[in-house]
């Protein structure tokens, strides 16, 4: 059992992480998460406060929970984290891929719509000229 000074509760950690226990609790059971259990009581280790750290970037950059879980895996493979550390850098280098494509979509989009509401804005006043000579 981990020493009790290396323990967080769970309200301890909603607090320090901004997450719910909904949130903890899914983790949980989605075994990305192992905190020691006392009776109802679930306290974090250390580890686990790394673990969720890791979860909250990983979702931060949009990877999946199953990608997530597969990186944390393979931490204890015993090649000093270097199969983790390669796949995170291919799957991180897909994502800013992704990502960078999704900018360049919406800055078009951002674009053509500015276009519009310049279009929109003429014609608006135009009307309103019109209006105001034909009173």
């Amino acid at each position: 059992m981990p020493d009790s000074d290396d323990l967080m509760s769970i309200r301890q950690m909603c607090a320090a992480y901004d997450v719910t226990p909904r949130t903890l609790r899914f983790y949980e059971s989605k075994e990305l998460l192992f905190p020691v259990r006392e009776g109802q009581k679930r306290l974090f280790t250390k580890s686990d406060r790394a673990r969720l750290k890791l979860i909250l970037r990983g979702k931060r950059f949009g990877f999946s929970l199953e990608e997530i879980r597969q990186l944390l895996e393979l931490y204890n493979i015993g090649d000093q984290q270097q199969t983790q550390l390669q796949r995170t850098y291919e799957i991180a280098q897909d994502r800013l891929a992704d990502m960078e494509r999704q900018r360049a979509e919406l800055d078009e989009a951002i674009a053509e719509l500015r276009e519009q509401l310049d279009w929109g804005a003429k014609i608006i006043a135009s009307m309103n000229q019109a209006k105001k000579a034909a009173e």
